[in-house]
């Protein structure tokens, strides 16, 4: 059929193709059913010939079906065949007439296809031609069939049509507004989807132009210049110098290329140097004036830090505190940052708040505490985060200074 059914992003088009054909199928069987229902009713109770019987009721049988594929085509084939069928009585004083049982049901499931499946316009365009004319045949009729029992049959076939019509429109509009909220949520689902994409596609650009550009600048920069910096330097080694450049150039010039790939047009801005461990007594005193309180401990001054690390640094302690503001409100907050020849070591903990609400459940995976695992793992470090015995929270991590530090396990304040 062509009824619209709500999308469910697990429902496959195959799957929905299957289900209208089931549907059809079972709308089709009954149809048959009623048709060998109503062709003896009509013979035997109102003594109508058989051939007459036959033809009628098969285009009145048949009509709903047609109904489902050619709408216009159906309400003609029925509207013929709801008139014509009442014509060919001998006697209908002791079975309900014009309307036949079966025929009412043809009637109420025609109306309510129709309805459901082509709105209320075309449904009305079938049921008051078929009740008009129903009604003009038992007036023509009146000296066969007493007029009054014909009148109260056409007021209980109407009352119910009727029903059955206001129904199938509240059913069909319910169901469409249902596809259109559907719709609409996997539409937003698309757009997060989408801005969740292009942010990591930002995040990304200025990851390789704060760390790897700057790092390949660097080489290229210090090669260009070995021949003017190193007194007596070789042809070979100068020649060897400038080969590296020159790679380092051509280095340059694709990371260009895939920065234009990866940002968007708005995000020219984006690409300006990212703050690092310098700016994290800053983002503190931010965080002060929003109202938390906050007992920090920084390094004396900012040290020789790699730019992965710096900005690593800086961005979990960002996200650490916004988790710690966010999930523990008026908690008191202690940051501490320390740095020694090995690693960096950071350690957000908020106290608890008396509130079964104040820090996060323990299989609590957001994205904020996977960014900060990923940013860690960028750079060999680790990142653990918990609950404290007392209630608090604590997020501490571990950044190594060099590639190949090892990364030694959180101690035991650190992995509460």
């Amino acid at each position: 059929m062509h009824a619209s059914t709500p999308p469910g992003s697990a429902v496959t088009p195959a799957r929905r193709d299957a289900a209208r054909l089931v549907a059809f199928g079972a709308f089709a069987l009954a149809m048959v059913a009623l048709f060998s229902v109503l062709v003896p009713v009509h013979i035997a109770l109102y003594q109508q010939p058989a051939a007459f019987a036959f033809l009628f009721g098969v285009l009145l049988c048949a009509s709903p079906l047609l109904a489902v594929r050619f709408p216009r085509s159906g309400v003609a084939a029925f509207v013929v065949a709801a008139i014509a069928l009442p014509l060919a009585v001998v006697d209908a004083t002791t079975a309900p007439w014009p309307w036949s049982v079966p025929a009412m049901l043809v009637f109420f499931l025609f109306i309510g296809v129709v309805a459901f499946l082509h709105g209320w316009r075309l449904a009305l365009l079938a049921w008051i031609p078929a009740i008009v004319g129903t009604l003009a045949v038992a007036i023509a009729l009146a000296v066969a069939v007493p007029l009054v029992a014909s009148v109260v049959n056409l007021v209980i076939v109407t009352a119910i049509s009727g029903a059955a019509l206001l129904v199938a429109v509240l059913v069909a509009s319910r169901l469409r507004v249902g596809a259109e909220l559907t719709r609409e949520r996997e539409v937003s689902a698309q757009e997060q989807s989408r801005r969740v994409v292009v942010e990591e596609r930002a995040r990304i650009a200025r990851e390789l132009h704060d760390v790897v550009a700057h790092g390949m600048s660097l080489i290229q920069v210090q090669a260009s210049t070995a021949r003017y910096r190193v007194p007596a330097l070789s042809d070979d080694a100068a020649r060897e110098f400038d080969e590296i450049a020159l790679t380092a150039r051509t280095g340059l010039t694709e990371m260009r290329r895939l920065l234009s790939v990866l940002r968007t047009d708005d995000q020219d801005a984006d690409l300006a140097p990212q703050q690092g461990l310098a700016d994290i007594g800053e983002l503190v005193q931010t965080v002060r004036r929003a109202g938390a309180v906050i007992d920090a401990t920084l390094p004396p001054a900012a040290s020789e830090l790699p730019s992965a690390v710096d900005i690593a640094a800086f961005r979990i302690v960002q996200e650490a505190l916004s988790n710690a503001v966010r999930h523990a409100p008026q908690a008191p907050i202690e940051l501490v940052v320390d740095v020694d020849a090995a690693a960096l070591r950071l350690r957000v903990r908020n106290a608890p708040t008396g509130s079964a609400e104040s820090t996060p459940p323990a299989s609590h995976h957001g994205h904020g505490l996977l960014g900060m695992r990923e940013r860690a793992a960028l750079v060999g470090g680790t990142v653990s985060v918990g609950a404290d015995p007392d209630g608090g929270w604590t997020v501490a991590a571990r950044l190594p200074l060099a590639p190949d530090a090892p990364s030694a396990p959180a101690s035991d304040g650190e992995t509460k």
